[in-house]
């Protein structure tokens, strides 16, 4: 496979088994396992520009998920989770980034054709990059405008959810895709009982009469970071929350919905279907766990929680 462009402007090293190479030199074969049959796991981090320097967020719980799902797909990574950890604050300071968005994967490439993966290669890299908001600036204030897809989650039997694989995200691409075609921002993907999942890469949160809810495991959900953060920050805040089961029409009587996730933060849901959401902007509950979110994530705000990571400025780095 021919080397690429860095198009990113920003990323000058990835971090591949141990070794900080090129962003043009960090290639694959075309015939990698991983290309063929989409047998890799990854992560979604944020490194965010704090008062004291660049900080990332929830760093070792992201790393304990990515060897938790390697572990599912049976894929022998040969990192800890410590490693790892230390790998994304090298890679983070050898590209002189203070915020970044971060994507550890893990692949099996090599050059074997065949569903079983044999004596495929697993190779673990690291990559950063400069990416703004994942719906949009604005949303986070103004909300966006989304749909119910078509297309179900898979049922826990199909494939494992709570493994962030790539593979698991080709639903994700078919409900994405039907959002953006029919004018939508995201779509909201049900479970194969009809009940709420989540959307093609955020967990979803419902607010109704003070209470906060979200879908359980069993709806074939990721259990996201971000998402067991909220309910930390909701807890302390002294709102009540229920993970279960929810059906559809709980959407269109929800006082406040949002998205959250590493690369869509809390952003809130202003209609559904058309069916606009309580007063069709950012609700105060939405709001108030957004702030506290984003605050702790950007040191604005005391981190009660210790969910930063500080990445030291490399010697010579300009200031």
């Amino acid at each position: 496979m021919a080397a690429m462009s860095n198009t990113t402007g920003a990323t000058q090293k990835i971090w591949r088994d141990g070794v900080l190479v090129d962003f043009s030199e960090c290639t694959i074969h075309v015939m990698s396992h991983v290309v063929h049959y989409g047998s890799s796991v990854f992560e979604g981090i944020r490194c965010y520009e704090t008062p004291s320097g660049g900080a990332v967020f929830r760093l070792r719980d992201h790393m304990r998920r990515l060897v938790d799902s390697a572990k599912i797909y049976r894929m022998d990574l040969r990192y800890s989770v410590d490693e790892l950890c230390s790998a994304v604050v090298d890679t983070i300071a050898a590209n002189e980034l203070k915020e970044c968005y971060i994507r550890p994967l893990v692949a099996r490439t090599g050059m074997q054709m065949g569903v079983h993966p044999g004596n495929a290669p697993v190779e673990t890299f690291i990559i950063c990059w400069i990416w703004g908001r994942y719906l949009g600036e604005e949303a986070l204030e103004r909300g966006v405008d989304v749909r119910v897809s078509s297309w179900r989650r898979a049922a826990g039997s199909t494939f494992p959810t709570m493994a962030k694989a790539g593979g698991n995200y080709l639903s994700s691409q078919l409900t994405k895709m039907e959002a953006k075609v029919d004018d939508y921002v995201e779509g909201i993907m049900l479970d194969v009982n009809g009940h709420i999942s989540e959307g093609s890469g955020e967990n979803l949160f419902l607010v109704k009469d003070g209470v906060l809810y979200t879908s359980s495991i069993a709806s074939g959900i990721l259990q996201g970071i971000t998402r067991n953060s909220v309910m930390r920050i909701a807890k302390d805040l002294g709102v009540e929350i229920r993970e279960t089961p929810l059906p559809r029409e709980m959407l269109y009587i929800a006082d406040e919905v949002f998205f959250c996730g590493t690369a869509a933060e809390l952003t809130p849901v202003r209609s559904i279907d058309r069916i606009t959401v309580g007063e069709g902007h950012r609700g105060p509950l939405t709001k108030a766990i957004q702030q506290r979110y984003l605050g702790i994530a950007a040191g604005r705000i005391p981190d009660p929680y210790g969910w930063l990571t500080p990445v030291p400025v490399p010697a010579g780095a300009a200031k």
